[in-house]
């Protein structure tokens, strides 16, 4: 192994351990509610404050992060179970499922490096604890939260009526993230 090179476990130098079973906490709503604005958002607010954070996404349909006629293309379509792609910037592991069923998430976590927090976007009926969004169309007709014992917590432009559950404004990004933080009982590296 050369002196620049890291196992991929530890893929960067760091100054403090990290869990090697992070907290987790979820982003959930109907489709086009915001999840994918507001978990960026948590992103980057968080990664500011000197924590390492990994997201999981949840897809209901199909995807490639991969494109026809690339040479890693060519290894999946020729049977390769797992193909991994790597570069000077990034690595990926492509998993073909080749008919078995989508992995639990427990499955998906144990494969992420070791990191402070997990956000999670999707996987709404999993136990994980999520704050809903509650916006766009679908979120007035059918809440999770008053079914929904994981949802811990509500971002919403108006609190919703009878709901007794923390309720943030979903740009106030701050406030979610120490919400999430002390939820998780995650350390704060920024020294404040």
């Amino acid at each position: 192994m050369s002196p620049r090179t890291l196992p991929l476990r530890n893929a960067w130098p760091r100054r403090r351990k990290l869990a090697e079973k992070p907290h987790i906490f979820g982003v959930t709503g109907w489709k086009n509610s915001g999840k994918t604005t507001l978990l960026a958002s948590l992103v980057g607010h968080l990664g500011r404050q000197g924590l390492v954070v990994s997201t999981i996404k949840h897809a209901h349909h199909s995807f490639d992060i991969d494109h026809e006629g690339t040479d890693s293309w060519k290894h999946r379509k020729a049977g390769a179970r797992e193909t991994a792609l790597v570069s000077a910037n990034r690595w990926a592991i492509m998993h073909e499922l080749q008919g078995h069923d989508e992995p639990p998430l427990d499955e998906i976590l144990a494969r992420l490096s070791p990191c402070d927090l997990v956000l999670i976007e999707g996987y709404k009926r999993e136990g994980h604890d999520k704050i809903e969004l509650l916006q766009g169309e679908r979120a007035k007709d059918a809440p999770l939260w008053p079914t929904d014992r994981s949802i811990v917590a509500i971002a919403a432009r108006n609190r919703p009526e009878g709901c007794n559950l923390p309720c943030f404004d979903p740009d106030d990004i701050a406030s979610i993230a120490r919400f999430i933080l002390d939820h998780c009982a995650v350390a704060d590296t920024s020294g404040n």
